[in-house]
Parts: C-alpha cells; structure tokens; sequence
C-alpha cells in the first residue's frame, strides 16, 4: 500500500477518529496542561478500590505470591484452561510493552525525575482495580460447547447486571464492550504493535537503507504467520508461549537495565533524593502528576490496563474453583509491570541522560532518549533494546489477539467459524500494521481502548458489593 493511499485512508477516518478522540479525551484545563475526565474517571476507580478493599493491594501481595508459586489453591482438576502463573503471564505479556521504554521516557522529559514517583503510585492504586475486575471475569466466565472457556467484562456486565435485575443495561453495556474491544484490538493491539516492531527491525538493520525499508508486507508477513503459529492453538497454546517468553523478554531488559543502573551506583542516592523532592516541588507536581496521570494512564494503559477490564479476560481462563485466588494473582500484573519494570526504565534514564533542560526545552524523546541510556554504559546495548521492544510488541499481540478473539466469541458465539474468522483478520491486521501508516485509525483504536473503561469501571463499581463479601467469606476460610 503506497503513500497516496495511506494519505486517502487518513483523511477519510480523520473526521471519526477526531470527534472519538475528543470525546473520550474530553479534557479540563489544569495549570499549564489539560487533564482528560477518563483520566479521572480511571484514577477514581483505582483510589475508591484500595480504599474500599481496605488497602489488598498490601493486605493480599504476600497470598498473591503464595499463589503463583502453588503453595495455595492446589485444584489440578479445577475447570478452566490454564494454571496460575500461565494466566498471569498471559495478561503480563499483554501489559509489558513498548509503553513500558516510550512513555517512561517521555514523561521524564515533561516531568522531570519526580515522575517516577507518581508512576509508582497509579501502579499501586492499580492493583486494585486490578483484583476486583479479574476476580469477577472468573466468577462470571463460561464454558463453552467445545470446552473452551469464555471471560472477562463483556461476560461479567451481562451476567452481574442481570443478578442485579438490570439485564437490559448490561447487555447494552457487554455489547458496546466487546465492539469496542474488537476495533481496539485490531488497531493498537495489533497494527500499532506490529508497526513498532517493524520500525525497531528497520532501525538495527540499516535504517533508511535496509531493504525492508520498502518492503514492510514482507516483514509483516513473517510476523504474521510466527502470530498465527501460536495464537491458532487458543489460550492453551498461548499461555506456554507466554509462560517462557515473558521471563525471557522481562529477565533480559530487566538484567541489561540493572548493569546501566549498576555502572552508575554512585548516583543513586541523588537519583532517589531528586525522584521524590521533584514529585512535590510545583515543577514536579504540574510535570510529574500529569505526565504520569496523562501519559502514564492515557497512553500507558497499554501498561497495567487497570480499569480498562481486558487483562482480566486472561484470567478467566485459569483452572480454579475459587475466583478471587485469580484476583489477588492478577494484582502482581500492575506491580511487576509499572512499579518495578517502569521503575526501572525511570532509574536508567534519571542516571544516565536527563537533562533539567528537557522541562525548559520542550524535549520529547521515546525509543531514543532510553536508546541512549543504555548505549552510555555499553555501546552496542542498544541492539538488546531493540530485541526486546521487538519481543514486548510481539507478546503483546499475541496476548491481545485472544482479548479480540473473546470480543467476537461474545458477539458470534464460541463457534469454529468464529474463532478462523477473527484470527485470520487479526493476521491480516499484522501485515497492515507493517506496510501502513494510517495515524488516523490508530488513534481511533488507541480512543477505543480507553472508551473500554466508561463501561467498565461502571460496572466494577455496581459489581464491587458482591466481591467484598466474597472476600470477607474467603479471608474467613483461609484463617484471615
């Protein structure tokens, strides 16, 4: 697809994309920037949480980590799919992304070093979020004719607003979900990625001049068909991709960042001092809140998606009888990727490459300002980054492609047909994503994604009853 056609398909979309995004990002001014209402409307939801479950986020982290390891919840024959730490991994894979090294890097450059601060605190509210909507997306599942098991919010809207005698409302609520999920999926969950992973290949061979320059169809195609290898199995197949990828993926930036943060241990304890005196000195606060706030749960929801509701689709297909032991697992997602992954992405560039004048000069940087970090220490660890931003995109889609998948399920049913037709054009997606730019429809998906937490986080609210007297029951049986 050439430039022209690219250009035709942008300015076609550009009116629906424009009035979407206006809508979901519906902003209020705050000082020098603007603050989007699903912004609040998700930190609201994350704060009322803690609160609400009386702080599980600390209370369950331990029980959590009891569970993974399978010291707790031992159900071999329990129905569902996949074990604990395959659900997680699952989710974890569809969180870990490129959101992880860019939005890190460019809240820094608006925020400056305190920014980190407030990244720690929305991934531990989170959590939270986290908890309540996994565990009701198991609570609320189904299994399916051909034994398969269906979750998450579209499931969990439909079957908890009916107990509620509001089954009208929730079936609205699952449909405008799952369409909302299908079109976010297939643009930022699949072309977004897939075209991130194209640039990084692009980029460390040859640049401008490397043949795949031109020929982005070819590298989709590849990347296609190695999506299509394993998203053809289904959740079984995926989760033992992501049960060995994501330690992978997560060992070998986490391993390179602590070598660049290890070279510069001398500067840590001023790291730590500016970190937090920034987080609340007036620059901080109107740099740091924001760029976490706006940046860190705008676009970085891509990140711990708490609130949005789509990890918790992975979840659900967990083999337990007991649905809140998924929940307290899932509270890990936002830990391992926002408090300690981003976290750590913060330290290396607070070390090694921030510069005070990025707040004065307006320096935006992604990819290259993390590149740069990284290449300080060890000339050549730049072409690590680029594997694993290649391998986050890639485990990204896989992850998400099940998210859409189970969208469709919800709309069409758990047919054969069903399942072929979406991944199929999920592929398809890939190759797009790889030959295109079409701005226009990714921001469109990108608003999408977030129009998920309107309905979801209203549900979670209306749901959260139910789950806090499940949970006094449970914290009763295990002898809490």
């Amino acid at each position: 697809m050439n430039g022209a056609i690219d250009a035709a398909i942008n300015e076609a979309f550009r009116p629906f994309a424009s009035f979407l995004v206006e809508i979901v990002f519906f902003s209020i001014p705050l000082g020098t920037s603007e603050l989007p209402l699903i912004v609040v409307w998700l930190m609201a939801g994350a704060a009322y949480f803690t609160f609400y479950f009386r702080f599980i986020n600390i209370r369950g982290f331990a029980h959590a980590i009891r569970i993974v390891a399978g010291k707790e919840d031992k159900e071999p024959k329990a129905p569902g799919e996949v074990s604990h730490f395959q659900a997680l991994t699952t989710a974890v894979s569809g969180t870990i992304g490129v959101g992880n090294i860019v939005h890190v890097a460019v809240a820094i450059s608006i925020g400056g070093p305190g920014a980190t601060f407030w990244l720690i605190v929305a991934g531990f509210l989170g959590m939270a979020s986290k908890f309540i909507e996994c565990t009701l997306g198991v609570k609320y599942r189904q299994t399916n004719d051909d034994g398969s098991v269906s979750g998450g919010p579209m499931f969990y809207i439909d079957k908890g607003f009916a107990e509620l005698n509001r089954p009208r409302l929730g079936k609205a609520m699952a449909w405008y979900y799952a369409v909302c999920l299908i079109l976010g999926c297939l643009g930022a969950g699949c072309m977004f990625q897939a075209n991130q992973a194209y640039v990084q290949f692009v980029n460390v061979t040859g640049g401008e001049a490397s043949w795949f320059a031109d020929n982005g169809w070819v590298f989709g195609t590849l990347l296609a068909v190695l999506t299509a290898l394993v998203i053809v199995g289904g959740i079984k197949n995926i989760a033992r991709v992501t049960s060995k990828l994501v330690p992978f993926m997560a060992l070998l930036y986490v391993g390179s960042a602590l070598i660049v943060i290890g070279a510069n241990y001398d500067g840590l304890p001023g790291a730590f001092v500016s970190i937090v005196t920034n987080a609340f000195s007036p620059e901080g606060v109107s740099g740091g809140l924001i760029a976490v706030l706006v940046l860190g749960f705008r676009r970085a929801a891509f990140s711990n998606e708490a609130g949005i509701g789509s990890s918790s689709i992975a979840h659900a297909a967990v083999r337990t009888q007991e649905p809140l032991t998924q929940g307290f697992v899932a509270m890990l997602e936002p830990f391992i990727d926002t408090v300690v992954v981003c976290s750590i992405t913060a330290l290396v560039i607070t070390l090694t490459v921030y510069d005070p004048a990025m707040l004065n000069d307006g320096v935006i940087s992604g990819v290259e300002l993390t590149s740069s970090a990284f290449a300080s220490v060890i000339p050549w660890f730049p072409y690590v980054l680029a594997v694993v931003i290649i391998l986050f995109a890639y485990s990204t889609m896989i992850s998400w492609s099940y998210y859409g998948l189970e969208g469709f399920i919800y709309i069409f049913g758990a047919k054969q047909w069903t399942k072929i037709t979406f991944n199929l054009m999920f592929c398809v997606f890939v190759v797009i994503g790889c030959s295109t730019q079409l701005d226009a429809v990714l921001d469109f998906s990108d608003a999408m994604i977030f129009a998920l937490a309107l309905a979801n986080v209203l549900a979670l609210f209306m749901l959260a009853p139910g789950v806090k007297s499940d949970l006094d029951e449970y914290w009763k049986r295990v002898g809490r």
